[in-house]
């Protein structure tokens, strides 16, 4: 908790069972939750989260019995979290967890009601170029839509109070295209703060439809 705020973590986790206990045991103190959600994962990714548990009681696990992507798994964690301020984080340990305070600070101070953890220019350059290409798409695009400049519009590290997170309808990684261009309509105030990421470390879920699934919420929404 901070400045009265309960804070509160939902990680989607799909075949994450070696990494996701190394990204839960950095997580804050000031943190009241981490809401754990395996996408129907084929490993062992919901017994780790269950025995984190037992070291930090903090840890909700949640099982979907099916895959059905980052955006259904956010859904379903934001069902279950109690926090002033949520805050989503990925499973692989390419997001920093000591860097959710910097998200978290300008939402509890009144500053803001979405901070976007923006990645560098040069931590950007470290992605895959198909990536690379994918999100320079993506990004020019979302920014006509939304009528206002965001840096980095495609980052999954955000934190959000509770007031301004809008209901999810995309199940896949159009999910941050369609909570932000939802966040914008009901006149939330955005804030960027520079994080590190960790790249090389992804898992790779991310395919070359999901470009086309952001069209579709481009318009859609």
């Amino acid at each position: 908790m901070i400045g009265g705020k309960r804070i509160s973590i939902v990680v989607p986790a799909y075949n994450e069972e070696k990494r996701l206990p190394k990204v839960l045991k950095r997580v804050p103190d000031f943190v009241d939750e981490v809401i754990v959600v395996d996408d129907g994962s084929t490993d062992g990714t919901y017994s780790a989260a269950l025995q984190m548990v037992e070291e930090d009681p903090r840890v909700v696990p949640i099982r979907l019995e099916e895959n059905c992507g980052k955006g259904c798994a956010m859904r379903e964690g934001i069902k279950h979290a109690r926090g002033d301020v949520i805050v989503f984080m990925d499973a692989d340990g390419q997001h920093i967890p000591e860097e959710v305070g910097k998200l978290v600070e300008p939402i509890v101070q009144g500053e803001a009601d979405v901070v976007i953890g923006a990645r560098r220019l040069e931590v950007q350059g470290k992605r895959p170029l198909h990536r690379r290409l994918s999100n320079m798409i993506t990004t020019r695009l979302l920014r006509l839509k939304l009528g206002t400049y965001v840096y980095d519009t495609q980052s999954g590290f955000r934190a959000y109070r509770r007031g301004f997170l809008p209901g999810i309808e995309s199940s896949r990684y159009e999910v941050e295209s369609e909570m932000l261009i939802k966040a914008v309509k009901m006149g939330a105030r955005i804030k960027e703060v520079p994080v590190s990421m960790v790249y090389g470390v992804e898992t790779g879920h991310f395919k070359v439809e999901d470009v086309f699934r952001f069209l579709y919420a481009l318009i859609r929404f």
